[in-house]
């Protein structure tokens, strides 16, 4: 395991910046695939850009895709919608690391999706060869 952090939410819907995160819980030394896991069944982890008009239809698409109302799960805890935005995200992105950086693109970026905030979230963070 190479670490673990959390991120603090406001909204019910909405995307967090979380690489900067993700790559200070990596070793200096690290080489092979980071995983970043988020610890919750709505919230997910997506590498996309990070520009908030791209971060906003991130958000619309999800919440146009999946309506907030009228499934079965709802008669538990009301909020069906953000399990089922997440399970079409995933909670879990692979990125390769070399000499302990992150080889994402120019425009990539680790974002933590939460589908049912505001919520308090955990990050973990593990290395393998």
């Amino acid at each position: 395991m190479a670490g673990r952090f959390t991120v603090d939410t406001d909204e019910r819907l909405t995307t967090v910046d979380v690489t900067d995160r993700v790559a200070a819980a990596v070793p200096d030394d690290a080489d092979g695939v980071c995983t970043a896991f988020v610890r919750h069944t709505t919230a997910a982890l997506v590498v996309q850009e990070n520009e908030s008009r791209l971060r906003d239809d991130v958000e619309d698409f999800l919440a146009d895709l999946v309506p907030d109302e009228g499934h079965a799960h709802d008669a538990l805890d009301g909020n069906a919608d953000s399990h089922l935005r997440a399970t079409l995200l995933g909670p879990s992105v692979s990125v390769p690391v070399a000499d302990g950086d992150l080889e994402l693109g120019t425009w990539q970026s680790v974002l933590l999706v939460e589908c049912d905030g505001p919520r308090s979230r955990e990050v973990a963070v593990a290395v393998a060869d």
